[in-house]
């Protein structure tokens, strides 16, 4: 079954299917609450997708001929609970569960309980995002389980085959089978140590759709709305959190400007072109709301935070050259000591080009170059080759544009690369 673990079996196309569009809109608001339901009922997450999936393929015929019911999420865990006891029943070596199942369908409704809906979903994302997974296993595991989509919808997503996809998965749920992984909420002491895993998988997931890595478009919108959903609901589970307030002001406030950021044929529009009066002030305001909450939790903004404070200094500026290029500096210097990475120098060099002009930042690149940190990534000749031009060293900075776009795997940003080669001449 775990191969057709995706939300709504597939079908007959979703336009003028009133029932598969239901069944598909209560997957994707409620999957979680409905798997982690499930698994804190089996005891088993994997078997909890399962019978969920089952329940799903089970409502697009039942629905079909009785219509849908007036609690669909209720009837779908209903369903698959009695899948769930159902297979317990079949499993002999499991019979001591299965007198307990039965007990527990009597109480069903009390597992929608809120308090202990937030704990199940709070356990869901810590499941999914446990240590044991390899990263990329959480990210499938994290857009599947607590996201709601589908195999095909995040393959497309990270332009990896669907087999592919459904074989990490797959792999995922056995490997938190066979550490023993307990689905329930990790000791106070461990949540915080987790939690680190658990932004690190939705700040993955959002800056993939924020910028893709590869293919033909620049943004995905959809991706980086789930990463915003999800850490939503992360915020709202864990309001205490400053570093979970300051991951989703980070999310808002870098959307904001996704609507300035492609023309009308998904062409790239840098910063400088930008017309901001696009830029979406909801998000921005929420952003804002979600940096202050970090902050007032008295205990310093940690590393999205501070990136958080960085995108608000772009969505404060009325033009690029008003910036507050200055106080991006500093915060990128706090960021260095506090997550120290190659990529922060680098913007932090970008930064110091906007605000003391290239020939300081000039050297602080050419350092970074040597230690060959980001020997494979098109970014560091793509800074170079900005501020070459800057300073007027057109062949060299021809050079380094040209290279970049060689290691450019994006086709949008490649094609905006080999446009400034060209204007060089």
């Amino acid at each position: 079954m775990d191969a057709a673990a995706d939300g709504p079996p597939a079908g007959e196309p979703l336009a003028g299917d009133p029932v598969r569009r239901a069944v598909e809109a209560v997957w994707r608001i409620e999957s979680a609450r409905i798997v982690s339901a499930l698994a804190r009922y089996t005891g088993d997450f994997s078997l909890a997708e399962d019978v969920a999936q089952e329940a799903l393929a089970e409502a697009l015929v039942s629905w079909r001929r009785d219509g849908v019911p007036d609690s669909p999420v209720g009837w779908l865990l209903s369903t698959a609970r009695r899948r769930a006891i159902d297979g317990f029943r079949r499993r002999s070596a499991l019979e001591r569960r299965y007198p307990l199942l039965v007990e527990d369908e009597a109480a069903a409704e009390q597992d929608w309980d809120p308090d202990r809906i937030d704990d199940d979903v709070l356990a869901l994302i810590f499941t999914a995002c446990h240590p044991v997974l390899a990263p990329e296993a959480r990210v499938a595991l994290t857009l599947r389980a607590v996201g709601g989509l589908t195999s095909e919808e995040i393959a497309r997503a990270f332009l990896v085959p669907v087999p592919t996809l459904q074989a990490r998965i797959t792999r995922a749920k056995k490997t938190i089978a066979a550490a023993r992984v307990a689905f329930e909420l990790p000791a106070a002491d461990q949540r915080k140590e987790r939690l680190g895993t658990v932004l690190s998988v939705l700040y993955v997931i959002f800056t993939e759709g924020s910028t893709a890595t590869s293919g033909t478009d620049l943004l995905r919108p959809d991706l980086a709305r789930e990463a915003i959903r999800l850490a939503r609901m992360l915020a709202a589970l864990l309001p205490d959190e400053p570093e979970v307030h300051g991951l989703l002001a980070l999310c808002e406030l870098t959307a904001a400007r996704f609507p300035a950021r492609t023309g009308p044929d998904g062409e790239p529009i840098l910063l400088e072109d930008q017309d901001r009066r696009l830029w979406d002030r909801s998000a921005i305001r929420r952003g804002t709301a979600a940096l202050d909450r970090a902050s007032a939790l008295g205990r310093g903004l940690g590393p999205y935070g501070l990136q958080a404070g960085i995108a608000a200094c772009h969505d404060a500026a009325p033009s690029v050259a008003e910036t507050d290029w200055e106080r991006i500096v500093l915060l990128y210097e706090a960021l260095g000591r506090v997550a120290p990475s190659p990529i922060v120098d680098l913007n932090r060099a970008v930064a110091v080009a906007m605000a003391y002009g290239p020939e300081r930042a000039l050297p602080m690149v050419d350092d970074l170059a040597a230690t060959d940190l980001l020997s494979g990534s098109h970014l560091l000749p793509t800074v170079r080759g900005e501020l070459l031009s800057r300073l007027g060293r057109r062949a060299e900075a021809r050079a380094e544009l040209e290279l970049a776009a060689r290691l450019c795997r994006n086709e949008r940003e490649r094609s905006v690369l080999l446009r400034k080669v060209t204007e060089l001449g």
